[in-house]
């Protein structure tokens, strides 16, 4: 039997053969780094001092028992017992004292009336004086009759007052007839000289308190403006002014304190709150800011990298305001340049890039 001509196969397979282990031509191959750019923007940079503090009423009108006797809380314009958060107008009665021992107190009734009768006789003294029917020790001495009963029925208008427990201020009440123990009190309570029947504050501006470090201190000044943040109201803008800085150091956590005033006419914020303070010590607007990544340091200067078609050119520039986002510049570069804001980690001048993402 005849065997199968293989020879052209095998010629196949060794020019095949021959063509792999040929070496490949060589290929320039082109690496660019890839970079993310944005352009100069005009835009406002602050400097700013950020702190975060307490609020406190700027003032607190507390009104004591005087009279002892049993506490009657007052009521609003509806006829409603007052209570903690109501507000209350200058001259409003917030509790009174009632009973015996306050009626007692104020001795009006009797007072009254000696007052009355003394001014009776003394206009009878002088009838008689003008008549030569009594003598000038008379009439002093009613005189002098007068003025004591008047001292006395005054101190008793003075002490009835003492009974009745107005406010002078408007404001909110903060607190409201409670024990020692923080419980409430109805009415008709016995209370003694001394207890404190109510506080009340307005609550249209309140005060932050913040401390501030040494470098802070020199930034911040009476008149600054600020921005006020609580968490639960993270879309309400409120604004606040810095009124006052501590004369002195706090021994313990070495820090001054300052004093702002918060607008609160919302009605938003409450005494002990915890808020954030930024306090804008300097503020320039329109003016060229680039991405503060997009700044770099080398050999100590601040630098930038412009796009230049696929490569990118090394810029000194001078820095201005900023924060911890975007920065300043004074000078090097202009409105509209195109600057590597991400992947400038490697670059130096001339090198070529490919930008994504933009």
């Amino acid at each position: 039997m005849t065997k199968p001509f293989r020879a052209p196969l095998a010629a196949l397979v060794v020019a095949a053969l021959a063509a792999c282990s040929q070496p490949a031509a060589d290929v320039d191959v082109e690496f660019r780094i890839p970079v993310e750019a944005a352009a100069v923007t005009a835009q406002t940079v602050e400097e700013l001092v950020i702190a975060t503090g307490t609020l406190r009423a700027a003032e607190i009108v507390r009104l004591n028992i005087e009279t002892p006797g049993h506490l009657q809380v007052g009521r609003d314009g509806a006829g409603r017992r007052l209570a903690e958060g109501s507000q209350v107008t200058a001259g409003q009665t917030v509790a009174r004292v009632t009973g015996e021992d306050a009626r007692l107190h104020a001795r009006l009734e009797s007072t009254r009336r000696s007052l009355d009768a003394a001014e009776a006789q003394l206009t009878r003294r002088r009838e008689l004086f003008d008549a030569k029917l009594a003598s000038e020790e008379e009439l002093h001495q009613a005189e002098e009759r007068v003025e004591n009963a008047r001292y006395e029925y005054e101190r008793g208008l003075l002490n009835a007052a003492k009974a009745e427990l107005t406010t002078p201020i408007q404001g909110t009440i903060l607190l409201l007839a409670r024990d020692a123990n923080g419980q409430p009190l109805a009415d008709g309570q016995l209370v003694n000289a001394g207890f404190v029947a109510a506080e009340i504050a307005p609550l249209a501006e309140l005060i932050a308190d913040i401390d501030l470090i040494g470098p802070e201190l020199a930034r911040v000044q009476p008149g600054l403006k600020a921005r006020i943040r609580h968490y639960a109201f993270e879309d309400v803008a409120m604004s606040g002014e810095v009124i006052r800085l501590s004369p002195t150091m706090d021994p313990v956590k070495h820090t001054f304190r300052a004093e702002v005033a918060v607008a609160n006419d919302a009605m938003l914020l409450r005494p002990g709150m915890f808020v954030e303070v930024t306090v804008v010590v300097e503020q320039r607007p329109d003016v060229s800011v680039v991405p503060r990544q997009a700044v770099a340091s080398r050999g100590g200067k601040n630098v930038v990298f412009l796009l230049d078609g696929q490569r990118v050119t090394r810029r000194d520039v001078a820095l201005g305001l900023g924060d911890d986002d975007k920065v300043q510049i004074t000078n090097g570069l202009a409105l509209g340049d195109r600057i590597v804001v991400r992947g400038l980690e490697t670059l130096t001048d001339g090198t070529r890039v490919r930008v994504i993402g933009s």
